[in-house]
């Protein structure tokens, strides 16, 4: 049980949590659904790494034969000042137990998914990521969920096809923010169950913490530093390459279809063979820039990588850091790019329609790897090469945004 240091106005009292793992280990905090309780969403913790640092929390408001976490205006709908009340209450719990610094992962369950979701979209800043579980985000529910919020915070999401429990809609909607607009890198699973937890879904969580975990012990984890969301042309020049010295400006009409698999493809809207060579001639033709297969990606995928005497960026500037690769042009059938950016500069083209995060972006790859849309049209084929020109100053150390 924890104690009660910051709970001296809340009406729930202290927080009654379970937990296991040493106190310097990232914190992985287990939150249970509606009507349950800590003790049975801690069973989970047997299935993840052992490495990790577990805690299973109890949610505040007596429900059925256990708790919930907010009060309901129907299933997976919050009701606003419920959830707010709750989040502050488990906020000061969580400030005493992972000070600044400490890696934490949220994993919820149904209700507990909820809980995360809002959790997570109040204050992306001090999560290292989540997992929301058969469950829904808390939208309307008075917590922000605009475009590219989420940027650089790594999301894993599991759905049962068959889920009968959690609105069709709420899920659905949930599924395409994530996916889509929320500009986190996210691995998304839908499993033929209902509203349990599918073994595979299990596995890919296991699997998806620990490759988190070790992401962050090689590179670091920023925690509150809220640096990541400036506006595009809040930066300054990165190059004499042509650049956007202008605000971003937003792609016209709705975003591309995209895979969630990988290998991460762009399947509709897409760009005609000739603009894709036009941008190829570009992109080639940037300082200290060689062609080739790329090393990451899929058969006929063109790379741009930096000659040895050009690559004096940081690691996070490419996307295969032992090959100098900071961006490759997909076959044609496809069109699209992925680009190493700085995360902050990664949201903001996410926010204007240009991108999607890639789902291993500070999985196993750079946090702001993107894949940015295939240009339609030459006004198009100038913001594009722009991006890429952004990249390209990164990795050439011509540029080190605050936001890398």
């Amino acid at each position: 049980m924890s104690t009660d240091d910051g709970m001296s106005n809340s009406p729930f009292g202290a927080p009654i949590a379970v937990t296991r793992g040493d106190a310097v280990a990232p914190l992985v905090v287990l939150l249970h659904g509606r009507g349950s309780r800590e003790t049975e969403i801690m069973a989970l913790a047997d299935a993840l790494p052992p490495d990790l640092s577990y805690a299973a929390v109890r949610a505040p408001i007596a429900e059925g034969p256990g708790f919930a976490w907010f009060a309901n205006r129907g299933i997976g709908r919050p009701v606003p000042e419920s959830l707010r009340a709750t989040m502050h209450w488990f906020n000061a719990w969580l400030d005493g137990v992972a000070p600044p610094g400490r890696p934490v992962l949220l994993v919820g369950f149904s209700g507990g998914a909820a809980f995360a979701g809002g959790l997570l979209l109040d204050d992306p800043d001090r999560f290292a990521g989540a997992a929301i579980l058969y469950g829904t985000l808390p939208f309307d529910a008075g917590v922000p969920t605009e475009t590219a919020r989420l940027a650089g915070v790594p999301v894993f999401v599991a759905q049962g096809e068959h889920d009968h429990v959690i609105p069709r809609e709420l899920l659905d909607r949930t599924w395409q923010y994530l996916t889509e607009e929320s500009g986190a890198p996210t691995v998304a699973r839908r499993d033929p169950v209902g509203h349990a937890l599918a073994p595979g879904a299990l596995v890919g969580l296991a699997g998806w913490l620990a490759e988190r975990a070790d992401y962050i012990a090689r590179h670091g984890f920023p925690g509150r530093e809220p640096a990541r969301r400036p506006a595009f042309a809040e930066e300054p020049p990165l190059s004499e390459e042509p650049t956007l010295c202008e605000e971003l400006p937003d792609r016209a009409g709705p975003r591309p279809r995209v895979s969630v698999t990988i290998p991460q493809q762009q399947l509709t809207d897409n760009a005609p063979l000739e603009l894709q060579e036009k941008l190829f001639a570009r992109l080639s033709a940037l300082v200290g820039v060689d062609t080739g297969q790329s090393a990451i990606s899929v058969p006929g995928a063109r790379g741009f990588m930096l000659t040895p005497a050009t690559t004096t960026g940081p690691a996070q500037a490419f996307l295969v850091p032992r090959a100098r690769e900071f961006a490759h042009l997909h076959p044609g059938h496809d069109g699209s790019l992925h680009v190493a950016l700085p995360v902050g500069l990664a949201a903001d083209v996410i926010r204007h329609g240009w991108a999607v995060a890639h789902p291993l972006a500070g999985i196993r790859l750079t946090p702001g790897m993107v894949l940015v849309y295939g240009p339609r049209d030459e006004r198009e084929l100038d913001v594009v090469t722009a991006i890429v020109n952004a990249s390209h100053a990164w990795a050439t150390g011509k540029s080190t945004p605050a936001t890398a």
